[in-house]
């Protein structure tokens, strides 16, 4: 009989590892997908490659854990968690529950120290035990049944080949990463004391302890005197890696048995995600895998997840008669729920199936507008897209006794309504509509009297748009809301709300439904019901929190700004697109060429282990960091490396052209509308958690500008109309204006007052010389220290930007605040503030939760203190151009200018006009960036013009 085996999965781990594995991949939603993509392959790998009977999802504690607060400077290294990452963390358990995984974590403790635990007791009970992850911390709790699984390669860690990697036992693997620390948990260790160090040490004396009682025995100098200086740091560090074994945890033994897969819940969230490929892996699993057989497990959902008995009524209105006296009712209401059930995901291509109302907490309407042309559909935003399933050809008749139909031959619909004029954003291709029904709401929805409500207001508002209905009453989004409640956190889906505010479980969306009018009356009712209920609620908590004005007045009116945005788009030259693609693909081949030469041989260039090997093998290069998984090859390394070495550089330039390639240059053209010839990129409000926006299909915001290569790219960008021109404006500094501003250093303020250049003003202090002799090197230091002071930049991460000695970097920091006294005040005030507060705030008052501050660590910021500093400034300069877009936005739109609004990249907004009309642009821009916000220094706007968004011409 063999034994049970609990696969034990290091979630932080894994994800971190498909994170940067893996491209770029958004959702049908446009959140970014590639971590949850990567993470669910691999429980596909475990569950059907592997076949445990047990398994665990182990998690990490939020917040100071019991290693950093012994030790502050543990994890110290580590940067901020990708902003791509943070909103698939919640995607990533709900694919953990459909796999029925259960997830355990223990407060303070990290997810290693819980596998730990598990691993102790498992044991004990009889089971194998294998550890997913690339941790080397886990190489402490190899024994005989127990064994280290790296999923990504496909490779086993056991007693053995710990002896051959490190030359020691399991029961040795604490004394020897004592001794060796760990540079990327921040493990300080005993310098001088590499791995080969180490094991020697070890084989010869036995353990840490007996290494540093023998001191005076161990051959060379300099190894000996710092195994007694460094002793109690090696002793230390024994701390930090010893895992703990004996955590006080609630286990359910039974709950981690395999077998409670939920084929159906599966497969409603890869449709959402868009991983049509992983619906029919999930079918095909084995039967005994399964929560139930695949026809009980999607009965199973229907009974229990979709045909869900509605807390309130709701009314169908299907006739000429039901939809007069409706729109009498409605007309009568100030503010309402109304929720667009659309065809597909994206906007830009969906029909507007039905449109459900509420303005009273136990009653809806319905009100079918079209029937979708048959679609192979999949579960998202309201409706559903392409995927694996079938075609269905939906009805929403639910009786054939009826009076007259809205959908009836019979019946005549009303022209649809002219376009707006040209110099306006023209909206999308319009869509096949029962036109008489939108034309006859259309008044109510264009009202300015009225307030609407709904999750994700902006999905609404573009499906309207197209369907010729501009609607400006909006009133609260609880998306919106729960973002400015909890900006760092993730989980402002619908779902989520509903299940922490309202514990209320909403049905999954089914494609199903779009063939069964009363279920899917009944999942839009409860939709609409708890959008409206947490309207009412988040309302309620924005104001007790102090958000009210920040939402009302920046937040609300920027979701009408964005949808006009993304309406209007940006027109893109795909030939210019496929002749810079072609000029990159002649450069790799010869890169390639080039590389080799310089190698002596050929060897995969995209390998980074094969890469390691012919760096520092073959070529002797210095190592300059190792990682987890061996020598690093990442870009700061190999930035050092071309310092000595031509090859490194060659190889950076290939991997920045094969990224810029495969990224832009061949992705762009994919997300050509059509119908329109532009790209439509998604801007998001609520994924940032400083409060910029991001974008998404594509990334517009990460189009690369500081190579040439990169640069290029923006010439294919290029204005919709012939004759026309873009009018690009950029604040100038404004995160060291907003520094300034808060601050009020007298020096900075008066340089910046003065118009002088800010970072020659700062190296004529650091350096105690006059302007006219400012030296470039300067002036090149000087602006790093600049932007090293906003960023929470340590002497040694300034040394590293400028290949500078660290002394002499912690030297330019100290001159730095020794002339700008009233900046150093402010860090240590600020710290002070959100240590007591637990928030960093904005200038317009916008919160981040941080924790974790200590104001003593300001010399030496470590991640929570950065973070604060971070939000602080680049969150008052998001308020401050999101305040710009709305002054620029209504201004064009009282002075009727034809100029449009079509991007916001970070600090810069991008125009578009007739030539004839650039001068007036330029001017009403300026003037209204510069006046969006009072600051104690002047705002200062950069404006240019161009043809395309390469070349442009300052004005």
């Amino acid at each position: 009989m063999t034994n049970p085996t609990l696969f034990l999965i290091d979630t932080f781990s894994l994800l971190f590892q498909v994170f940067h594995a893996i491209p770029s991949m958004t959702s049908p939603k446009g959140l970014p997908s590639n971590a949850v993509f990567g993470f669910t392959r691999d429980l596909f790998n475990i569950l059907q490659a592997q076949r445990p009977t047990h398994w665990l999802c182990a998690m990490d504690s939020p917040g100071l854990g019991t290693r950093e607060a012994l030790y502050p400077k543990y994890k110290a290294n580590r940067t901020e968690m990708p902003e791509d990452l943070r909103p698939q963390i919640e995607m990533v358990q709900q694919v953990m529950d459909g796999f029925g995984i259960p997830k355990l974590r223990c407060d303070g403790w990290e997810a290693d120290d819980v596998i730990a635990t598990l691993t102790r007791q498992a044991v004990e009970r009889g089971f194998d035990v294998r550890i997913v992850t690339n941790d080397k911390d886990a190489r402490q709790l190899l024994g005989p049944r127990v064994r280290i699984f790296n999923v990504r390669k496909n490779t086993w860690i056991d007693e053995s080949d710990l002896k051959a990697d490190w030359g020691i036992r399991p029961d040795q693997a604490i004394d020897f990463q004592s001794l060796v620390g760990d540079s990327v948990d921040n493990v300080p260790g005993v310098p001088l004391v590499g791995p080969k160090k180490a094991t020697a040490l070890l084989e010869q004396f036995g353990s840490l302890d007996e290494v540093l009682l023998n001191a005076d025995k161990v051959a060379g100098e300099k190894l000996k005197s710092n195994l007694k200086e460094f002793a109690n740091l090696a002793r230390l560090s024994r701390t930090l890696v010893t895992l703990n074994q004996h955590l006080d945890l609630n286990i359910d033994w039974d709950a981690m048995q395999v077998g409670r897969v939920d084929v159906a819940r599966l497969a409603v969230l890869f449709q959402e995600f868009g991983f049509r490929r992983f619906i029919d892996e999930a079918k095909s699993l084995p039967s005994e895998l399964k929560l139930t057989t695949e026809d009980d497990a999607a009965t199973t959902s229907q009974q229990t997840s979709l045909s869900f008995e509605p807390a309130h009524r709701c009314e169908i209105v299907e006739t000429e008669t039901q939809l007069a006296a409706f729109i009498k009712q409605l007309q009568t209401q100030h503010e309402f729920c109304l929720d667009v059930i659309a065809s597909v995901p994206n906007p830009a291509q969906a029909d507007i199936v039905a449109l459900t109302f509420t303005w009273e907490a136990e009653r809806s309407w319905f009100i079918p507008v079209s029937e979708p042309a048959p679609l192979p559909l999949r579960a998202g935003g309201r409706g559903p897209g392409e995927g694996s399933a079938q075609p269905i050809a939906p009805s929403l008749q639910s009786s054939p006794r009826r009076q007259q139909s809205l959908f009836d031959e019979e019946t005549t619909p009303l022209p649809i309504e002219a376009p707006p004029p040209s110099s306006a954003p023209q909206p999308l291709a319009p869509q096949p509509l029962a036109t008489h029904v939108l034309l006859a709401l259309k008044p109510i929805l264009e009202s300015l009297e009225v307030q609407i409500a709904n999750h994700d207001l902006k999905f609404d508002l573009l499906l309207l748009r197209r369907a010729g209905i501009q609607v400006t009453g909006l009133g609260v989004d609880p998306m919106v809301a729960s973002y400015l409640l909890e900006a760092g956190a993730h989980g402002h889906d619908l779902p989520s709300l509903a299940d922490k505010y309202l514990q209320k479980a909403l049905p999954p969306f089914d494609p199903a439904m779009f063939a069964d009018q009363p279920r899917l009356t009944e999942w839009a009712a409860e939709r609409a019901n708890v959008a409206w209920l947490l309207s009412r609620l988040l309302a309620d908590e924005l104001r007790r929190e102090g958000l009210w004005d920040l939402y009302w007045n920046l937040e609300r009116p920027l979701i009408g700004v964005l949808a006009e945005m993304e309406t209007a788009g940006i027109r893109v030259d795909v030939a210019e697109l496929r002749r810079q693609s072609a000029e990159i693909a002649l450069r790799l081949t010869d890169l390639v060429v080039e590389i080799h030469q310089i190698a002596g041989h050929e060897f995969n260039i995209d390998s980074p282990k094969q890469l390691a090997k012919v760096l520092f093998e073959e070529l002797s290069l210095p190592v300059m960091k190792k990682t987890k998984t061996g020598l690093s090859t990442d870009q700061d390394v190999l930035e050092k490396l071309a310092l000595v070495h031509p090859l490194p550089a060659k190889i950076i330039e290939h991997r920045q052209l094969s990224k810029l390639k495969g990224t832009y240059l061949d992705s762009l053209p994919e997300l050509v509308n059509p119908q329109t010839g532009k790209i439509h990129a998604r801007f998001n409000q609520v994924v940032a958690a400083t409060g910029r926006l991001s974008s998404s299909d594509p990334n517009i915001q990460n189009i690369p500008i500081r190579t040439t290569e990169g640069h290029r790219v923006r010439r294919a960008f290029i204005p919709s109309e012939p004759g026309w021109k873009f009018v690009c404006a950029d604040y100038s500094q404004i995160e060291l204006r907003i520094l300034a501003h808060f601050c009020g250093d007298p020096v900075l303020c008066e340089a910046f007052a003065k118009g002088t250049d800010i970072h020659t003003s700062v190296a004529c202090e650091i350096f105690n010389v006059t302007p006219d002799v400012v030296s470039s090197e300067q002036r090149r230091i000087a602006k790093a220290v600049n932007f090293g002071v906003l960023y929470g930049q340590s002497a040694f991460g300034l040394s590293e930007a400028l290949h500078i000695d660290q002394d002499e970097a912690t030297l330019f920091i100290d001159q730095y605040f020794a002339k700008y006294a009233a900046v150093d005040k402010y860090i240590t005030q600020t710290l002070a503030e959100v240590a007591r507060t637990g928030f960093a705030t904005t200038i317009l008052g916008r919160r981040r939760a941080i924790s974790g501050i200590r104001p003593e660590r300001k010399q030496q910021l470590i991640l929570p203190e950065r973070t604060a500093i971070n939000t602080v400034i680049q969150g008052s300069a998001a308020d401050l151009i999101k305040q710009a877009m709305l002054r620029v936005h209504d201004r064009l739109a009282k002075t009727q200018h034809p100029g449009r609004l079509l991007l916001q990249i970070h600090d810069e907004l991008v125009l578009e006009t007739p030539a004839d009309a650039v001068t007036s642009l330029a001017a009403l821009v300026r003037d209204e960036m510069t006046n969006a916000m009072t600051l104690h220094v002047p705002l200062a706007v950069d404006v240019s013009i161009g043809e395309n968004w390469q070349v442009l011409e300052n004005l």
